[in-house]
C-alpha cells in the first residue's frame, strides 16, 4: 500500500534540487502534490512531471505565502503536508558579512519557514487537520563555520523554530519535525563551490571533492537520500513524534 495515499501536500522550492525529489517521491507514494516555488516557469514544468499543480511564492514575502497557500487549499482541497524546503545559501568572513546578505537569508531561511508554517497551520487547526509539517534545516545549524555564519544560524534557528512549533502546534494534533540534511549534490553546489573558491582560494571543484571525500558514508549525499525520511515523517508511522531533528547526512554528525 501507498503510505501517503490520499494525502495533499505544499512544498516550497520544489522547482528543482531536493523540493523536486520530495515531489517525486510523494506522488510516487500516493500523494497529490503542490509545487511551489518563486520560479514559476519551472515549477509549471515540474508539476507537470508530477501531474502536480504549481505555485508561485515568494516565501520572503508574506502576502505570497498567503496568496499561494490559499491557492494549494483551492486546488488539493486543502494541505494535509507542508514541506518548508526553500532556502538560500550565502557564505562571507566575519568581518565581510554584508547586511543585505544577512537580511536576505534570514528573510527567507527563517522568516519564510516561520510564516509559511504558520499560514498552513493556520489552515490545518481550521481544517481540525491532523497535520504534518516537516521543516528543512542543515548539519550546519548543528554547529559553526568560519565562512557561513548567516546560513548555520539560519539552520539553527529553524531547528529552534521546529522545537517550538511542534511544542505548540501538537495540542492541534499538528506534528512539527524536520531534516537536517548534510552535503547534497546538485546544481546549487555550483554556487557553493565557488564561495570556497573565492575565499579560500581553491580552484573551482576542489571543495566539493574534499567535502565528498570528508563524509564517512564515503560520497555527498544526493537529493533521493533523503524522501524516505521525507516520507516516514508524513506519515502515520511518525505521529508520536514531536519536534525533533533528524539528520539524514552519511554519518558527518552526531547528535
Amino acid at each position: 500500500m501507498k503510505r501517503l495515499e490520499g494525502k495533499t501536500a505544499l512544498i516550497t522550492g520544489a522547482a528543482r534540487g531536493i523540493g523536486l525529489a520530495f515531489a517525486q517521491r510523494y506522488t510516487a507514494e500516493g500523494a497529490r502534490v503542490a509545487i511551489a516555488d518563486i520560479d514559476i516557469d519551472r515549477a509549471q514544468e515540474a508539476a507537470a512531471g508530477v501531474g502536480g499543480v504549481a505555485i508561485e511564492m515568494d516565501v520572503s514575502c508574506t502576502d505570497s505565502i498567503a496568496a499561494g497557500v490559499a491557492q494549494a487549499v483551492q486546488e488539493l482541497g486543502q494541505i494535509d503536508i507542508l514541506i518548508n524546503n526553500a532556502a538560500i545559501f550565502t557564505a562571507a568572513p566575519i568581518v565581510e558579512i554584508a547586511p543585505d546578505d544577512f537580511h536576505k537569508v534570514f528573510d527567507i531561511n527563517v522568516a519564510g519557514t516561520l510564516f509559511t508554517l504558520q499560514a498552513v497551520a493556520r489552515h490545518m487547526i481550521e481544517r481540525g487537520i491532523k497535520g504534518r509539517i516537516i521543516n528543512m534545516a542543515s548539519q550546519a545549524g548543528r554547529r559553526g563555520e568560519p565562512l557561513v555564519a548567516v546560513y548555520c544560524a539560519s539552520k539553527a534557528a529553524v531547528i529552534s523554530l521546529t522545537q517550538s512549533a511542534g511544542l505548540n502546534l501538537i495540542r492541534h494534533g499538528i506534528n512539527v519535525n524536520a531534516i537536517a540534511p548534510g552535503v547534497v549534490d546538485g546544481e546549487h553546489w555550483d554556487g557553493v563551490d565557488a564561495f570556497f573558491a573565492r575565499y579560500e582560494g581553491k580552484p573551482p571543484g576542489q571543495k566539493k571533492r574534499e567535502v565528498g571525500e570528508a563524509v564517512p558514508y564515503g560520497r555527498m549525499g544526493v537529493a533521493e537520500d533523503l524522501t524516505g525520511m521525507a516520507v516516514f515523517l508524513a506519515s502515520d508511522e511518525a505521529d508520536y513524534i514531536v519536534a525533533q531533528c533528524y539528520n539524514v547526512d552519511g554519518g558527518q554528525w552526531m547528535s
